[in-house]
């Protein structure tokens, strides 16, 4: 039953990326050139803008990165996976440095420096890595790499996995599963050549190739491919893998100019030239229109702005509005008919046909002269009235200022355009596009160039991009029949829900924020959340969000509701939550077997927390048979999204050796390096323990206490101990008994047994001056908190105290209770009970820590 829940889970999360008919793109344009130890390259920064650009015009939402650190990286990507949720095509281009170790490949961060043989796991981005998240948040995809320029290796040998493996030339063949393309700018093993010009040989002719209409991504990279060998003489030869199983098209055109079918019109001849109001052929895709005359008039001679237009010749689209007829005074007796046949054709093809009958009359005729005045007031009158309409529809759109919700999807602007009599304003062109979202209309992507009919404009929608908090612009140009046109700018704000700013959480990979820690929540997020909800019923991140929220306040019960209404919703999160709560019995009771089943369903789906948890209990066997292979792969995987507690728990692994993993203190200390350059307190307090010892570092107590100090700033539990213990000893520090007892006082409070305990033992170490009431206190604290049972030395010190001391101690303590204990009569385990209460008051939620 339960595996079945897990898998409607998951069949929620991909079933639902079809849930809009306009096609959703999303691209991560990555360009790395400003390396710090590894050779600079000239063209990635060129590569990326480039193809942005051209991503940008095929319709794609581009997030464009260049000269990413490995942290930098991390934050990128993880925005572009919630970008990626519920996209048909995801699209990930690096230019830059790139190798294969093992016959896997690696993308280089611009400060990696590769020294160590496990510099590869914590400073380089495996691209399987990437690969699975974009399988699991979109269903197509595509990674275009233009990458392994030179070999940047200062070493033979590196860690990947469970292997060590040499560094080979180029990139290896990668077998993507369906529905994905994999395109490397050379053959596989071979070097790519960084190029002569302002663009790579592979970049500039994918951005050459990519915008060709209705061009099928395999042809594209064929077209590439044929250009690339042309122009690097042989020496550079494209290649892809492809597992597609229907057609991918970059620029999708299919849509053709629209034109009135027929339009008369009377000219009377020997009065100069008439402009005939045709009005400017027009495409919903953009693009460029050339109209061709087929047929001329013979009566006379068409002009444009003054120019006559020969036969044959061809005008472009918009100046069609400015075509004029002039019909010469000695035109034939009788000859009082005529016509136009022209023809407007876009750049893929499309095709409509429009024709002018012409009624002529001879200037003698004794109506030509009202007819002519008729026939100027009227083009004076619309003229007037075209004018009024584009100025009208312009100041409507100009200077809106609109705030746009982020991640709840296309969100409808709410512009308006004012009616239009006689449909004075033909189109409205998008010719400025926002860089931080995509526009669409229901059923359409909208992008820069295209036309959309008035009324559309009212359906206009816009989707801001995960992270972007700068105004966007969107700049129309509003058109008539006559050749008038106005540019209007409107102001597209996103804007974060107050319940992501209160209680999204770190690394959710469908969260929109930084995150807060469950301590970090405050009373206000519930109100946010519940508003937030009520508000957006199909968001599942409002829900989960709520449930944090709930658990912060105590309503466990609720919260556990709302984490499995958003889990069934599709947020993955929320199924990490479910098998948490179920793992330390928090509202329900303790099942192992279950807690597993959800932290492995959101592993599967991509989340950072279920992947270290799935990894703990298989390289454990924790409730599962153990895989220490499969679950070192995960915690390496999740600690690869910048996830530290990963990164700790691999450091306890190379530390001790465990379950097969050799012992290698050179690959802990990587990867503490790692977490405490995400500021993880953790890592913070076990590497300055590594600096104390010379645990594989040289020894260095001040590096050592700097991290002590530096952790506990953050609230680091054990921290305080280890510092405290300095003090006592006079490490590294002039000794000083009251601060490491101040040092030992901190980090009981925060739920230390070893520091409660050290703080007793400071008063027994007192002798006659010490205070033992003080001792049987933290001796008590510190059976109280040791949770794990890992301090068997603490109920016997307490025993060992005077029974009047103890007593002494049970009355402090009873005044410290908020509530009443009931006692039993034994006064060890009433002191434990009482020194158990006062803490817990203290820290009323240290279960969500």
């Amino acid at each position: 039953m339960v595996r079945r829940l897990f898998l409607a889970f998951a069949a929620v999360v991909l079933v639902s990326t079809a849930s809009d008919a306009s096609e959703r793109r999303v691209a991560l344009v990555l360009g790395n050139a400003d390396y710090g130890t590894l050779p600079a390259l000239k063209n990635p920064r060129n590569d990326a803008r480039a193809i942005s650009e051209t991503l940008r015009a095929a319709g794609f939402d581009v997030r464009l990165v260049t000269d990413l650190t490995r942290e930098g990286f991390e934050t990128e990507f993880r925005r572009f996976v919630s970008d990626m949720e519920k996209a048909d095509v995801s699209l990930v281009y690096y230019s830059g440095h790139g190798f294969q170790v093992g016959g896997e490949n690696f993308l280089v961060p611009v400060d990696a420096t590769l020294e160590e043989p496990a510099d590869l796991e914590v400073q380089a981005i495996r691209l399987e890595y990437v690969l699975d998240y974009m399988r699991t948040g979109s269903k197509v995809q595509i990674v275009v790499l233009d990458a392994c320029r030179n070999s940047p290796f200062p070493r033979d040998n590196y860690w990947v996995g469970n292997r060590m493996a040499s560094p080979g030339g180029g990139l290896a063949q990668v077998q993507g599963t369906l529905n994905t393309l994999i395109a490397f700018s050379t053959s596989p093993g071979a070097i790519a050549g960084d190029g002569l010009g302002d663009l790579s040989p592979f970049s500039g002719a994918f951005a050459a190739h990519a915008l060709t209409p209705n061009a099928e991504i395999r042809a594209v990279m064929a077209a590439v491919r044929r250009e690339v060998v042309e122009n690097t003489g042989g020496q550079q030869v494209p290649w892809e893998n492809s597992s597609l199983v229907e057609d991918v098209y970059l620029v999708r055109r299919d849509s053709r100019p629209v034109l009135p079918d027929l339009v008369e019109k009377t000219v009377v001849a020997g009065q100069g030239p008439v402009m005939l109001g045709l009005p400017e052929p027009v495409q919903s895709d953009g693009g460029t229109i050339v109209v061709s005359i087929d047929r001329p008039p013979e009566l006379g001679r068409l002009l444009v702005d003054g120019d006559e237009v020969e036969d044959g010749e061809s005008i472009p689209g918009p100046a069609l509005p400015r075509l004029a007829f002039d019909v010469p005074d000695d035109v034939a007796p009788g000859k009082d008919i005529d016509m136009l046949a022209y023809s407007a054709r876009n750049d893929w093809g499309g095709e409509a046909r429009g024709i002018v009958a012409f009624r002529i009359k001879d200037e003698d005729d004794p109506d030509a002269t009202a007819l002519v005045a008729s026939l100027n007031e009227e083009e004076r009158v619309v003229g007037m009235a075209r004018t009024a309409a584009v100025e009208s529809v312009a100041g409507a759109l100009s200077g809106l200022k609109i705030e746009v919700p982020v991640g709840i999807g296309p969100v409808p602007l709410g512009m308006t355009v004012p009616e239009q009599r006689g449909a004075a304003v033909r189109a409205v062109r998008v010719a400025g596009y926002p860089e931080n979202g995509a526009l669409s209309l229901p059923g359409r992507t909208v992008v820069a160039g295209s036309m959309l009919e008035p009324a559309e404009v009212a359906l206009l929608r816009f989707e801001p991009r995960v992270g972007a908090s700068d105004p966007g612009i969107v700049e129309f140009e509003v058109r008539a029949d006559g050749g008038e046109a106005s540019r209007a700018k409107a102001t597209l704000q996103p804007v974060v829900d107050a319940c992501d700013e209160a209680a999204a959480e770190p690394l959710d990979i469908q969260g929109v924020t930084a995150g807060r820690l469950p301590n970090e929540i405050g009373p206000e997020a519930l109100d946010a959340c519940r508003k937030a909800v009520e508000a957006h019923p199909g968001v599942p991140r409002f829900r989960y969000q709520h449930g944090r929220a709930l658990l912060a306040s105590g309503e466990v019960e609720a919260a556990m509701q709302a984490f499995a209404k958003a889990a069934y919703d599709g947020h993955v999160r929320a199924m990490f939550q479910l098998g948490y709560m179920h793992a330390t019995g928090t509202g329900t009771a303790v099942d192992r077997n279950t807690a597993n089943a959800f932290y492995k369903a959101a592993s599967d789906l991509g989340d950072p927390y279920g992947m270290t948890s799935w990894g703990r209990a298989l390289f454990a066997g924790n409730g599962v048979e153990a895989d220490p292979e499969q679950g070192l792969d995960l915690l390496i995987k999740a600690a690869a999204m910048g996830h530290t507690y990963p990164m700790n728990d691999l450091a306890s692994i190379f530390i001790e050796g465990q379950n097969g993993v050799p012992a290698d203190t050179a690959r802990a200390i990587a990867y503490l390096d790692a977490g405490v350059q995400r500021r993880d307190m953790y890592s913070m307090n076990r590497l300055a323990r590594m600096y104390l010892l010379g645990n594989g570092v040289e020894q260095d107590d001040a590096a050592a206490r700097r991290l002590f100090e530096e952790a506990i700033d953050l609230g680091q539990p054990y921290a305080p101990t280890n510092l405290g213990r300095m003090y006592r000893d006079g490490v590294g520090v002039k000794a000083d008994r009251a601060k490491a007892a101040e040092l030992f006082e901190l980090s009981a409070r925060r739920g230390d047994p070893f520091g409660a305990f050290d703080r007793a033992a400071l008063e027994i170490d007192r002798g006659d001056a010490g205070d033992r009431v003080v001792a049987a206190r933290y001796f008590a604290t510190a059976a109280a908190v040791d949770f794990r049972g890992e301090l068997s030395d603490a109920r016997p010190n307490l025993a060992a105290l005077d029974r009047s001391v103890r007593e002494r101690a049970l009355e402090a303590l009873k005044a410290e209770a908020e509530a009443e204990v009931a006692l039993s009569g034994d006064l060890d385990e009433d002191l434990i009970a009482l020194a158990r209460q006062v803490w817990e008051e203290a820290n009323p939620r240290r279960d969500l820590f």
